[in-house]
């Protein structure tokens, strides 16, 4: 059985760091390209950052410069450290594992002005 728990959300004002982690169990976690998404109320859900396999970063042009995801495989976790944070990263966080319907259930973002 796959699960994704997300943890570290909150509420921090604009200029602010958040780390968010996703622990992962009940996959080949090493292998697996990972992603967290985000979704703001009324938007669609967006991707934010991803990480292969191999490490292998890719960034939405909005967090560039802010954010920076990594993974661990010792512990199955992966990671977005937010810096910079705006008030328009308010929104609903997802961790994924990439091209499959496994999700964690979100943890909340808000920045306040």
């Amino acid at each position: 059985q796959v699960q994704l728990v997300e943890s570290g959300g909150g509420l921090v004002q604009a200029g602010g760091s958040l780390r968010l982690s996703c622990a992962a169990s009940g996959i080949s976690f090493s292998i697996q390209p990972m992603a967290w998404y985000r979704q703001a109320p009324g938007k669609q859900r967006e991707l934010v950052a991803s990480i292969s396999s191999g490490r292998t970063t890719t960034y939405v042009d909005s967090v560039k410069g802010r954010f920076t995801i990594s993974r661990d495989n010792a512990k199955n976790t992966v990671t977005l450290q937010m810096n910079n944070l705006k008030p328009e990263d308010t929104a609903v966080y997802y961790c994924r594992v990439l091209y499959t319907n496994w999700w964690g259930q979100g943890t909340q973002v808000t920045v306040s002005s």
